[in-house]
């Protein structure tokens, strides 16, 4: 009889928001097709280190576990990534598992990522409805534009395109591609665009598009191939527009 294979996985560990971190090691036992949640069901089902001392089950966040919520986002060697679609065999051994750091830690994997919601508010990314009565049909929207606004409309709020961004860290205030991409989203909507100019207000800081340094990581990292990029370079022209509106008055 084969000998049984394992996994082992050194996971960088945090008792609640004030603690310091810490790293465990745990070897788990391998399946073929397994992801890193599937890793880490075992050792929640199983809660013994690699010395074989009884621990605390591993926390981390997980919802729809197909790569739509975005919940399950962690550091995972080194790049931050989907946990539910990071398959262990495409994974270099030992496999390091960290929380990302650009939000703040919760416990052991799972952040808070607020500052990204936050963000959201920040740049209305949202269609205001004047009440709840029925508008009748929306209006038609060219096929052209609805193929790439479709691709924009992926974002699941991971916060992995903030966590490869070297411009969104502790001593920056700037909101990272996500929540521009997004102004660009709802402002080419043809509802949405009535609101354009206050979005594009919002964003036109050092807090918004003035805070890209072009590095360009969050579109190499985006788990939905989102293009980021072509947003930010939309935008930038979109806010030029919009400083000229300003400093002329016209809201032509």
């Amino acid at each position: 009889m084969s000998e049984e294979k394992n996994i082992t996985l050194v996971i960088t560990r945090q008792d609640d928001p004030e603690s310091e971190p810490y790293k465990e090691t745990f070897s788990v036992p391998y399946r073929q097709n397994m992801n890193i949640i599937s890793a880490l069901m075992e050792i929640r089902r199983n809660p013994v280190n690699a010395d074989g001392e009884a621990t605390t089950p591993v926390f981390w966040e997980m919802g729809c576990l197909e790569e739509v919520c975005g919940a399950c986002s962690m550091v995972i060697n080194g790049e931050p990534q989907q946990s539910c679609t990071s398959l262990v065999d495409q994974l270099e051994q030992p496999i390091h598992l960290e929380p990302m750091t650009t939000f703040p830690v919760v416990r052991d994997l799972a952040v808070d990522r607020s500052r990204m919601f936050d963000s959201l508010k920040k740049v209305k990314a949202w269609i205001p409805i004047d009440g709840t009565y029925d508008l009748g049909p929306g209006p038609r929207v060219a096929e052209t534009k609805r193929q790439w606004a479709y691709e924009l409309s992926k974002c699941m709020t991971c916060g992995v395109c903030l966590e490869a961004c070297p411009n969104v860290n502790s001593k920056s205030d700037f909101i990272g591609p996500a929540p521009l991409s997004q102004v660009r989203l709802f402002n080419s909507h043809p509802t949405g665009e009535m609101n354009s100019s206050e979005r594009l207000q919002s964003i036109m800081d050092e807090e918004g598009i003035m805070g890209c340094g072009n590095a360009q990581n969050c579109v190499q990292v985006c788990p939905k191939g989102i293009p980021l990029t072509t947003s930010l370079a939309a935008l930038y022209r979109d806010t030029a527009v919009e400083s000229f509106k300003s400093f002329f008055g016209s809201d032509k």
